[in-house]
């Protein structure tokens, strides 16, 4: 056997790899193979982010052909917006909105299989990522009354939304104790600073 090219190889690979600035070493491990490779940081979801445009093309590619796509209009405080759903079978996994002919502002994902690339994703309980509510969180309103919304400790662009059990009123945020157990229902990527 041959051992040479190899020594003579390997300082080669070795150095050539550690220059790939947008290589990740976790995508080699086994379990990203054939799952969900998207992730939410302060730049955006997958490939998604604020120059993204609001067409099924650029979303499709966007969210690596992942999902089956579905489009529409709505209003939101008295403004037109464009959104797509991103659907696994039946399931909204992510939904994708932002001005019509314009680019993306804002994807919610309630997709169990994509986290934050701070580990964080949805089920994480308040207590282990907040130690108190003041100063991260506000009541969360529209079709998350009820919840409540928090800034990402390491970003303004992404935000949380904790449910949970609660007797209190919808426009006000629980006790802290009681935050404790509430756990993230959905993770908010927004284009502009919260």
């Amino acid at each position: 056997m041959n051992i040479r090219p190899l020594l003579l190889g390997l300082p080669l690979l070795l150095t050539g790899c550690s220059t790939l600035s947008n290589f990740s070493w976790s995508s080699l491990s086994p379990f990203n193979w054939f799952g969900n490779s998207l992730e939410v940081s302060a730049k955006g979801v997958g490939n998604l982010n604020a120059g993204t445009p609001m067409s099924e093309t650029a979303i499709n590619d966007g969210l690596d052909g992942n999902y089956r796509l579905r489009g529409g209009m709505a209003t939101s405080n008295g403004q037109i917006v464009s959104y797509y759903q991103a659907l696994s079978g039946d399931e909204v996994k992510l939904v994708i909105t932002g001005e019509p002919k314009g680019h993306v502002q804002r994807v919610d994902v309630m997709d169990q299989k994509v986290a934050t690339e701070w580990g964080n994703k949805l089920g994480t309980p308040f207590g282990d990522m907040y130690s108190k509510a003041f100063g991260a969180c506000k009541p969360a309103t529209g079709e998350d009354a009820g919840k409540v919304e928090c800034v990402a400790e390491q970003s303004k662009y992404v935000t949380y939304i904790f449910s949970g059990k609660w007797a209190g009123p919808q426009d006000i945020i629980p006790p802290d104790d009681t935050l404790k157990s509430w756990t993230i229902s959905k993770i908010i990527w927004h284009a502009k600073p919260q």
